[in-house]
């Protein structure tokens, strides 16, 4: 999923223009190997629950359990960034990302593979929380924004290409070499930011977050609901796009995995759509703008449950572009909001945000195993309506045209 600390200044054409092509390319790539291993397992689910003679609930929790080390590395990176140098420490993570990534291609026990999968998401948060206070510290203006737009991109690409490269691989050559891809793409994206990624330190005077911080940070009404939101996004993607991949291969559907790789084209529409959020928010407010992506998710979800392939498929490009623009919009949310540190404000949110994801995997895993998919379904909605209600707690800020 993507995510920006200027939602409400991305994607502006003249923004594009004004980092160069060639330079928002190597950004977009660079977000891309750092979190393509965060979903991509998800399209092979099926395959990996055979493999592993488990439940479908059991083998999504072991999948997704790289929440954990993403909201963990996450808020541990958030505290000690102000010590770490970001080209190096970016580089490290990468290459102690392969690690893991090649040792779950030996298909090992249900429980190294979550503790794996764990170790995964520590090092992901990390090179991931790290590239954006790189792209805050070292950019301005309108490159600001280009840079920002282009990190989202890569998030919302690497859902698609991730996906379906993972399908592909595992179709073709088996379990065991889809990771064995996916580390060397871990390697390949240690050496893309060790050649494009100046070394720089961070800002002179920039100091520790401590206590008050946190304290500010947690009566602050505004970022509380945006913390919330983050949490339910989370749920309801997770929950949509893990359960689902379940929904495409048994009738009357009946996919074969190279067909769902396939079937998550359906992100395409949100790599165009997710940059936009900027403008939505200038037009709209972030209230309004965080209501538009949460309606057009929840437009989508009845057509999930239809025995129909387009009408699935439509229905998750609505819950795509739905729970991405309303993701972008929360957390460029955060800067705004916080009135004093923003790396640990940052923290908190990815925290919330992917602790959602892994409560979504437990909580909605029983639920479509005891209760089938319709009530899955149900769950995502009262998230999402969750969501919509804390929104009304995103009051006005900075120069938001007032609503």
């Amino acid at each position: 999923m993507p995510v920006s600390d200027s939602g409400s200044r991305v994607a502006a054409p003249a923004a594009m223009a004004s980092l160069g092509g060639v330079r928002f390319a190597v950004i977009a790539l660079t977000a891309f190997v750092t979190v393509v291993d965060l979903f991509a397992a998800q399209a092979i689910l099926p395959a990996l629950r055979a493999s592993y003679d488990t439940t479908p609930a059991m083998m999504s929790a072991a999948v997704n359990s790289c929440t954990i080390g993403m909201a963990i590395g996450g808020f541990a990176t958030a505290l000690l960034s102000h010590r770490i140098e970001r080209r190096m420490g970016i580089v490290v993570a990468l290459l102690l990302l392969a690690i893991p990534t090649l040792l779950l291609g030996q298909l090992p026990s249900l429980g190294i593979f979550s503790l794996l999968r764990v170790a995964q998401g520590l090092c992901m948060a990390v090179a991931f929380t790290l590239m954006l206070a790189y792209l805050g510290e070292v950019t301005t203006g309108a490159a600001t924004a280009a840079a920002f737009a282009a990190y989202i991109t890569g998030n919302v690409g690497s859902n698609l290409v991730g996906r379906l490269l993972a399908a592909g691989v595992a179709d073709d050559f088996g379990l065991g070499a889809v990771f064995q891809v996916f580390a060397a793409l871990n390697i390949a994206g240690a050496l893309l930011v060790y050649l494009t990624v100046r070394r720089t330190r961070p800002p002179a005077g920039m100091r520790m977050p401590g206590p008050f911080d946190w304290v500010a940070h947690l009566r602050n009404r505004r970022l509380l609901a945006d913390f919330g939101i983050g949490f339910c996004i989370l749920f309801a993607f997770i929950g949509t796009f893990t359960f689902v991949n379940f929904v495409l291969v048994r009738a009357p559907l009946s996919l074969g995995m190279m067909q769902v790789g396939f079937a998550y084209f359906v992100f395409l529409p949100a790599i165009l759509t997710t940059p936009l959020a900027g403008q939505l928010v200038r037009r709209l407010g972030t209230r309004r703008a965080t209501w538009t992506g949460l309606a057009t998710a929840l437009i989508g979800l009845p057509l999930l449950l239809l025995p129909s392939l387009p009408a699935v498929l439509a229905g998750m490009v609505l819950v795509a572009v739905g729970t991405f623009l309303a993701q972008a919009i929360a957390t460029g949310f955060v800067g705004r909001a916080a009135m004093g540190d923003r790396g640990s404000a940052s923290g908190i949110y990815l925290a919330s945000y992917f602790g959602g994801g892994l409560v979504g995997s437990l909580v909605l895993g029983q639920v479509f195993e005891q209760a089938g998919w319709a009530a899955c379904v149900a769950g995502i909605g009262i998230s999402l309506v969750i969501a919509a209600l804390l929104a009304f707690g995103l009051r006005t800020v900075m120069m938001e045209p007032a609503r």
